[in-house]
């Protein structure tokens, strides 16, 4: 089992008074020991989530020229539509072209399609045409709006177990400036990821607020040890749960109370077989790695928004380690060294 807590979300949705501040106060504890937290009864129906991983799948079973016909812009912060192998390479705070470059010598495996609200005006969305993939807009514009509402639940939730105003969070985010994030990875030889000759996704953390995370029961998401640094443990899979995770701006905020830890996707844990029970190689008799899915969900706050450290987590003895961002300042330098 892993090592981050499961929390029911239960009793913050639906008990009293007291059953929504101690649910939270455990929401913030997780965050703050391990920035990670599992949540169950999260508010995001199993059928739900089924019919999500299936349209990705879909999606991404389409023949190459099909998903081309939503390419993702040659600006980074524009962060819509199809994105093949090798287009994006997540980085951590490099910026610089050279070592961009150099890093770019081992490219993503994967392939992504990314969405955000509909009537965005900035970055709109970048559809494939419907005749391609009936009805597969109507539904991610609901799974959008789905998560929306989950993630204000969950912000509130840790404003709350923080001791503070139970909308402070939530006022942050009321434009919907957030994200789905469609990621197919394909199988490929376990012994070279390992190795890191190639990478699903390199360690980083996210941009933003918080992540709320789906993903199937392939496995390879690690995440690095709060207290060592360089040490990934395994974030399995869980069932009837999501994988919720902060990001940089709760860091900024709580002055490194709360840690926007760093993870990755990696090969698996080892094994011989694939979920038929065949061996799980190609010609060669390399063992190759399941096709994974996951699909996040990125909570952004207001784009014009300035993300500056909460009273009461710096003073005298604790200086601010963060000067004041611009929201989506920040997105959009972290999305442009990406691509």
């Amino acid at each position: 089992m892993s090592h981050i807590p499961v929390v029911d979300f239960a009793p913050f949705r639906e008990g009293s008074p007291a059953d929504a501040k101690a649910t939270g106060q455990v929401i913030f504890e997780a965050f703050r020991d391990v920035g990670f937290v599992y949540l169950k009864n999260h508010g995001v129906p199993q059928g739900v989530v089924d019919d999500a991983f299936s349209w990705s799948k879909k999606l991404f079973d389409l023949p190459q020229s099909e998903k081309e016909k939503a390419p993702h812009p040659p600006e980074g912060w524009w962060h819509r539509g199809y994105s093949g192998m090798g287009r994006e390479k997540v980085t951590q705070m490099v910026f610089d072209k050279e070592n961009l470059g150099e890093l770019r010598k081992i490219p993503d495996v994967k392939e992504s399609f990314d969405i955000g609200r509909e009537d965005d005006k900035i970055t709109p969305n970048i559809w494939l045409p419907e005749s391609t993939m009936p009805g597969f807009r109507a539904f991610f514009n609901s799974f959008f709006q789905i998560n929306h509402k989950v993630g204000q639940d969950i912000l509130r939730a840790l404003a709350v177990g923080m001791d503070m105003d139970e909308n402070f969070f939530e006022s942050y985010h009321t434009m919907q400036d957030n994200q789905i994030r469609l990621l197919h990875y394909p199988p490929v030889e376990e012994e070279l990821l390992r190795q890191g000759k190639k990478e699903r996704i390199a360690a980083h953390t996210d941009f933003a607020t918080m992540t709320l995370l789906f993903q199937d029961d392939v496995g390879g998401l690690e995440v690095e040890d709060i207290h060592q640094a360089g040490v990934f443990n395994p974030v399995p899979y869980i069932p009837g749960t999501i994988v919720v995770n902060i990001g940089d701006f709760l860091m900024r905020w709580s002055n490194d109370t709360l840690r926007s830890t760093m993870h990755r996707v990696r090969a698996p844990p080892a094994t011989n077989v694939d979920e038929e029970g065949k061996e799980k190689c190609d010609g060669s008799g390399q063992r190759m790695s399941r096709a994974r899915y996951s699909i996040p969900y990125f909570i952004a706050a207001n784009r014009k928004k300035v993300i500056d450290c909460l009273p009461g987590c710096y003073g005298p003895d604790k200086s601010k380690k963060y000067e004041p961002i611009n929201s989506g300042d920040y997105v959009a330098m972290r999305l442009n060294a990406s691509y």
